[in-house]
């Protein structure tokens, strides 16, 4: 009887076959060197899983900061790119976009020098939040109504090697893993027409090297580096070269340093080229069958690393290098169902691909409630959304009235029911006119919903701590 590994090795050299060349491969020359099938595969499936925070990272940073042809490019290395709307269906470079706060968007390089971050005076009332996250995709730090309160303030961001005091004027100092991070800022907007005040409040946002701070010279400028172009659509095709620039950037520690051994047995690593057409026809279907494998590791631990709260998966994955403590799946995970989410003290993102019973949700054959009882709407410090996503994609489902989400501050338009309790209505036509304020609009096809909690209340009710808390998201119900 064929396993599903036997299966999957079938096809992988079947596939193959149709394009293997005559030539023989490099491989061949240096076999010795070169681990056994069933060595590679495994190497494969454990290095997908490691590899896959840092490839997304990779090509996401190609396309933001360094391609400028890219269609998806904001800034170069160092400049803040302010956008002046939220996500919309057009966004595609990021899975789940959150459609709540206008991004800012800043890619660190700090192999030269330290940059220093600094916020302006933002009202109590106005969440906002400035992530900090290195390319292991660790969130290393957070600036922002939460964490540092709503004052104007300086802030200095280093890279791994830094060693330096604390420059005076300086509040905090951050520490990233790796030598370009990524901070997301996000900013509250209360309403269509909020966002003249949101644009000031980003205007107030700045970036600039310590030495520009400290009124000093420069020191010397970092070495230019010719990127492997890349790009989010191209990963599969290209994974393990795309690993290869990745660990470039990344320095090995000692939580690493063990898959990363392993990965050079492949040729895969910072200075190496992984070169998948040299190899024989019979690692060529190893290597794949193990991408695929670590893939569905990936899948089954999103489907399963969470607890179902009425067909809400609650969990906590996101952090930083202690908080993952090498657990490459967990990693891994994160990325996928929703690359740079925040620490759950930050936000909670209660998601569910299925209504209370467990059903998948499909718009293209039900209409769905989620009822919030008196008194039971999310308990945050900040605010809170449901948001819809197309089921495959996992983008923003277009629809006539250009809503992709119902958030906390549109509670006052909303239509309540005669206990006082709220009813959101999830279907792809409009429920009438007397209840569209309550609607959130579904594609003709599978769903996939994200509800965002900003800043959870961390004392009951609360979601907190993750999967364990006194408030429970609502099943989402059939009609």
């Amino acid at each position: 009887m064929l396993t599903k590994r036997d299966l999957l090795r079938s096809a992988a050299m079947t596939a193959l076959a149709v394009t293997a060349a005559k030539s023989t491969p490099a491989i061949a020359q240096n076999k010795a060197e070169w681990p056994n099938l069933m060595e590679a595969k495994d190497i494969a499936e454990e290095g997908f899983i490691y590899g896959l925070p840092l490839v997304m990272n990779y090509a996401l940073m190609q396309e933001f900061a360094v391609d400028k042809n890219s269609g998806q490019f904001k800034a170069p290395f160092n400049e803040i790119s302010n956008q002046h709307h939220v996500a919309t269906p057009e966004d595609t470079a990021v899975i789940t976009p959150n459609s709540d706060t206008p991004y800012s968007l800043l890619w660190l390089d700090l192999r030269a020098e330290p940059i220093v971050v600094s916020v302006p005076m933002i009202e109590k009332d106005r969440y906002y939040s400035v992530q900090l996250i290195d390319g292991n995709t660790y969130n290393f730090g957070y600036i922002g109504a939460r964490a540092t309160g709503s004052k104007p303030g300086d802030y200095l961001v280093v890279g791994p090697d830094w060693k330096g005091e604390t420059p005076s004027g300086i509040k905090q100092v951050f520490q990233s893993t790796t030598p370009f991070t990524l901070a997301i800022f996000r900013t509250q907007l209360f309403n269509p027409g909020d966002m003249p005040n949101v644009e000031k409040v980003q205007s107030g946002y700045t970036a600039q090297p310590l030495s520009t701070f400290r009124k000093q010279p420069a020191p010397l400028a970092a070495p230019k580096i010719d990127f492997l172009p890349a790009t989010t659509a191209g990963i599969k095709d290209n994974f393990f070269q795309y690993l290869d620039a990745a660990l470039q950037f990344v320095p090995e520690t000692t939580r690493d340093k063990a898959i990363r051994a392993k990965l050079a047995k492949i040729g895969v690593g910072p200075g190496k080229t992984f070169a998948f057409k040299d190899l024989t026809l019979e690692h060529k279907a190893e290597i794949l069958v193990g991408m695929k494998q670590g893939d569905d590791k990936v899948d089954k631990w999103l489907a399963g690393g969470n607890k179902n709260i009425n067909g809400w998966n609650v969990g906590s994955f996101f952090g930083d290098e202690t908080f993952y403590n090498g657990d490459w799946v967990m990693r891994a995970g994160a990325a996928k169902g929703g690359l740079y989410g925040n620490d759950a003290v930050e936000a909670m993102y209660p998601y569910t691909r299925t209504d209370a019973a467990g059903e998948p949700l499909d718009g293209s054959k039900h209409k769905y409630t989620i009822i919030f009882a008196p008194g039971q709407l999310p308990p945050v410090n900040a605010f809170w959304s449901v948001t819809m996503y197309d089921g495959k994609s996992q983008f923003l489902v277009k629809n006539p009235i250009n809503r992709y989400l119902i958030n906390s501050p549109m509670l006052t338009a909303m239509k309540k029911d005669a206990d006082g309790s709220v009813t959101l209505y999830i279907q792809k036509d409009s429920p009438g006119a007397d209840m569209e304020a309550n609607w959130l609009p579904a594609p003709d096809d599978r769903i996939y919903l994200v509800m965002r909690l900003y800043w959870p209340k961390p004392t009951p009710p609360s979601i907190l701590p993750a999967g364990e808390g006194t408030w429970k998201p609502p099943g989402v119900k059939k009609v």
